[in-house]
């Protein structure tokens, strides 16, 4: 599929449920009525940092409703501020969307648009509707007033059009220094909506944009450029989450006052550029942002985690940002899944980390074929068998579905086994190996342990044993019953690997929490990330980057995307078999 092509809608044979939330059945509500025949949306990010988790939701429903619908969806990079975005940020965005299964209709800018962001403002100027203000940033906030108090109106608020026009046109030419005027909007001082106390609707920056250079001097402030852009792009419905409900009466006006779709003019920037001229009216809707424990979600919270070096970059498995989950072995259909059991509602909510893991375990129990691995490695000895002993057994790679094949598995005399498996003196219900029982040794047969070895200091180095040669699975001797199953590699043929045992980033479940007097910083898991060396049969090293697998009893691990090779693997625990974190 090209970039270029329409979100596709599913098929009738193909079609899950139909999904009902309040968005969906306005978007239903406005097809039916005629107030639109084609939907558009948008993913409108700042290439300012990496996405998140909390992100995923809106891709997946931005995307996923112009899917639905027959319609399409733009990613518009809203590159207003500069000094904060890079385009590294840029190319980790556009890899995320498409990671998540998603391809948009066109890739545009909000810089795309600055020339007719400039003309929308002389627009309003000549209007009336906009003024260019000296008030510095502290005497704005001053001037603005409370929830309670009116704001009082800027000493140059009843600036002529002739002049605000002139002064405007010099603020263009870069003539003034950042933060000595802004232009802003002359709504209402006296609103009830502070956003509405004529907001400051471009600023001076003499900062180089990574797309247009240093041709501006002067940026236009989010909730203007956001509005128009939206405007510009045709979009029927621009989702957004809740904190932007009371920017919503700003947004209309700017729709409302700049009028593209009633003044070419205004538009003709574009079209001179080769972009088509479809200005609309857009509705804003708001939605709940995704909030979810054990995990902070500031951009600012993860900068510094990075920039602190508390983890090991952008991508770091336990980090909540889209590479880093990518990375910890979370799936696309995963990710689809935790965001449509989250679901879209009006009322913010906290949701459990253990719905996330949920999803992850749910979509790789089905689609993870099965290795195993020995984490923590014991040797086990089966002295009944001949020096070289060496043997290929046939495996199945899904115990649940034959369509994944079966492969063949080395066996030898000497094993690797869990060292949990194994307890000199058990607990009570101890179902695995002690000294003089028999285990079950996954598909190879019965085994004994009958001594064990340990070192000057005591620790236990080695187990020798016995293998019952008619318990193999089949045969006659594997029918007796026998308390536990554990799994093995061969100590011969198994391949070294580097395992990452990852686990939540944060011991609290609000690590944002800074009552007495701590931070997030004070809350970080000491437990979040362990290395170890362990053993994975020679069909686990083969792995591809990104590929996952159930290592049987021990959980969900995937072959790390940058560091994994065949000669020396390396794998990232992905999620427990079961919640270890349920109490």
């Amino acid at each position: 599929m090209s970039e270029n092509t329409p979100a596709a809608a599913a098929t009738p044979e193909t079609a899950p449920a139909e999904k009902r939330d309040f968005i969906r059945q306005i978007v239903r509500e406005d097809l039916a009525s005629g107030k639109h025949t084609a939907i558009k949306t948008r993913f409108p990010p700042e290439p300012n940092g990496y996405l998140h988790i909390g992100h995923a939701k809106s891709i997946c429903l931005n995307f996923g409703i112009a899917g639905e619908f027959g319609g399409v969806c733009n990613l518009r990079f809203d590159d207003t501020n500069p000094a904060r975005e890079d385009p590294e940020y840029v190319a980790a965005i556009q890899d995320d969307v498409r990671w998540l299964g998603f391809q948009w209709n066109e890739l545009r800018h909000a810089s795309d648009y600055f020339e007719a962001y400039y003309l929308g403002a002389q627009k309003l100027i000549r209007e009336g509707k906009a003024y260019v203000c000296d008030l510095s940033a502290e005497e704005v906030r001053a001037y603005r007033g409370t929830l309670t108090e009116p704001g009082r109106p800027s000493p140059y608020r009843e600036r002529s059009v002739e002049e605000n026009l002139d002064l405007f046109a010099r603020m263009r030419a870069g003539e003034f220094a950042d933060g000595t005027r802004t232009l802003r909007a002359r709504i209402d001082m006296a609103s009830g909506n502070i956003n509405l106390r004529d907001p400051a609707i471009y600023r001076i920056k003499h900062v180089e944009h990574q797309n247009t250079g240093n041709a501006w001097p002067i940026y236009p402030m989010y909730d203007y450029a956001h509005a128009l852009g939206d405007a510009l792009e045709g979009i029927t419905h621009s989702l957004c989450t809740l904190e932007f409900e009371d920017h919503r009466p700003l947004y209309d006006w700017c729709v409302d006052n700049v009028d593209f779709a009633h003044d070419p003019a205004l538009t003709q920037p574009l079209v001179d550029k080769g972009l088509p001229r479809e200005a609309a009216k857009p509705r804003q809707i708001e939605f709940s942002r995704l909030n979810i424990n054990y995990t902070v979600m500031s951009k600012r919270k993860l900068m510094a985690l990075v920039t602190e070096q508390l983890v090991d970059g952008w991508d770091d498995p336990r980090m909540p940002t889209l590479q880093g989950l990518r990375r910890r072995g979370y799936t696309p259909a995963a990710m689809r899944l935790f965001a449509e059991r989250v679901g879209i509602s009006k009322q913010n909510s906290l949701i459990d980390f253990s719905v996330l893991e949920g999803a992850l375990r749910e979509d790789l129990d089905s689609a993870a074929p099965r290795r195993m691995a020995v984490i923590e490695p014991l040797k086990l000895v089966l002295g009944n068998l001949p020096e070289g002993h060496e043997e290929m057994l046939t495996f199945s790679n899904h115990p649940k579905d034959a369509a994944f094949g079966e492969r063949q598995v080395p066996f030898s005399r000497e094993l690797w086994i869990e060292r949990e498996d194994f307890a000199e003196v058990p607990p009570k219900g101890w179902k695995r190996l002690v000294p003089g029982g028999e285990v079950r040794l996954r598909g190879a047969g019965i085994a004994r342990v009958d001594e064990v070895v340990k070192n000057e200091a005591g620790e236990i180095v080695e187990l020798r044993g016995w293998l019952d040669p008619e318990s193999r699975p089949g045969m006659e001797g594997a029918n007796r019953k026998v308390k536990g199953t554990i799994h093995w590699v061969s100590a011969r043929h198994a391949v070294e690997a580097e395992i990452r045992l990852y686990d939540r980033l944060f011991s609290v479940p609000d690590p944002d929490d800074e009552a007495d007097g701590k931070s997030y910083r004070d809350y970080l898991n000491p437990e979040s990330r362990r290395v170890v060396t362990g053993y994975v049969e020679p069909a686990a090293a083969s792995a591809a980057p990104e590929q996952s697998f159930q290592f049987e009893r021990t959980g969900y691990f995937v072959a790390d995307r940058r560091d994994h090779t065949a000669d020396t693997p390396v794998f990232n625990r992905s999620v427990t078999l079961r919640d270890t974190w349920a109490g």
